[in-house]
């Protein structure tokens, strides 16, 4: 195991026990291979979500409705979550959980492409948006979701270091991620040259960005 592994395991251990739904849900969405957010980033989620307090946030990837439920734990009483997903065989398994753990009232999911769902939101409504999708969009998603988030906002962004390929020269890496690999590039270097934003790049979990929009 190595030293990074070791620490990661660490760290996880700190982290008080779940709810048990949750824990169900991680346990089965492990078993089954479907990514969702691992323990450090959650931990980060939850953190910003308490102290920003947002009313309304958006998240565009849903998977199993794991991380929207980590969020829902800790945002105010009167938060509500719009979370977008589009693989359908995962939407009805989200919907039972979100069911499961009393949240159908203030989770809405959205059912579809989210290129073309965020074209039709509303623009500054939300002030805490979570991207944990197609990693290969969210440098064409980039300047819809700077419009849905308001001003004083947190984007955060999962995955973004591509477990440390990101690094590499677009000729070190396997010719059908090269793609992925040039855009989430660029993503990372708009989120830290643009003058509305100042963005941190973590490395937790697979990387993360939080992106705070400057009020004009």
């Amino acid at each position: 195991m190595s030293e990074k592994e070791r620490l990661a395991d660490y760290l996880a251990s700190l982290e008080p026990a779940a709810d048990r739904l949750l824990v169900q849900i991680e346990t089965k969405a492990r078993e089954d291979r479907i990514p969702i957010i691992r323990k450090e980033t959650g931990a980060l989620l939850k953190t910003l979500i308490a102290a920003l307090q947002p009313e309304k946030i958006l998240e565009v990837g849903t998977a199993v409705g794991y991380s929207s439920l980590l969020m829902a734990n800790v945002m105010p009483r009167e938060g509500h979550i719009t979370t977008i997903e589009n693989y359908e065989k995962r939407i009805p398994i989200a919907r039972e959980n979100f069911r499961r753990a009393g949240m159908e009232e203030r989770i809405t999911l959205l059912e579809g492409d989210a290129g073309e769902i965020i074209q039709n939101l509303p623009k500054a409504a939300y002030r805490f948006i979570f991207m944990d999708a197609a990693k290969g969009q969210y440098l064409h998603w980039l300047p819809r979701i700077l419009e849905l988030l308001a001003p004083g906002g947190i984007l955060v962004s999962d995955n973004v270091l591509q477990d440390g390929t990101i690094l590499e020269s677009r000729f070190a890496v396997e010719r059908r991620d090269r793609t992925i690999h040039r855009r989430m590039r660029e993503y990372l270097y708009q989120l830290k040259h643009r003058k509305d934003l100042e963005t941190a790049v973590l490395p937790v979990g697979d990387g993360v960005t939080v992106s705070v929009k400057r009020a004009t």
